[in-house]
């Protein structure tokens, strides 16, 4: 089997990114990057494109009650498609959030929360996302997210 090209957008790239391109309180949420994936295996016909970034729990991310608050959630959905449609896109293109719904379907207290972002569509002016937050706990899912970025220009 001939090897793979060495990818143009690695996790290292993601990685970067993440520290110089977002908002200072964005990277006050201490996001990590887990994985990213761009190159489709043969022998999956629905891959999606996808990003893996982790939020460590932090008490200073908690509303009263010890519960993740919502906008630290939704912080992490938006952050994690970014970086997904960074890695379909194989390099850094200027983009902005059109559209995020969120639906929240469980609290998640006292854990890490995975966010597992998968593009949809990479369009050359729209980009169309899913993104799935799990607990690290349990790994069952505490939100389901769909968003839309405008691809801009530059």
């Amino acid at each position: 089997m001939p090897s793979q090209p060495e990818a143009e957008f690695g996790i290292n790239d993601a990685r970067r990114i993440l520290g110089e391109v977002f908002a200072p309180w964005v990277q006050d949420l201490n996001l990590s990057v887990e994985r990213i994936e761009h190159v489709p295996p043969p022998d999956e016909p629905d891959w999606q494109p996808s990003a893996l970034l982790r939020m460590a729990f932090s008490e200073r991310l908690c509303r009263s009650g010890g519960v993740v608050c919502g906008q630290a959630l939704m912080a992490l959905a938006d952050t994690a498609m970014v970086i997904a449609i960074l890695a379909a896109n194989r390099g850094y293109r200027p983009m902005t959030t059109v559209d995020q719904t969120t639906h929240f379907m469980r609290a998640a207290s006292s854990s890490d929360v995975l966010a597992d972002a998968r593009v949809v569509r990479l369009g050359r002016t729209m980009s169309f996302g899913r993104v799935t937050l799990l607990s690290a706990v349990d790994n069952k899912p505490v939100a389901m997210v769909s968003s839309a970025f405008a691809m801009l220009p530059g």
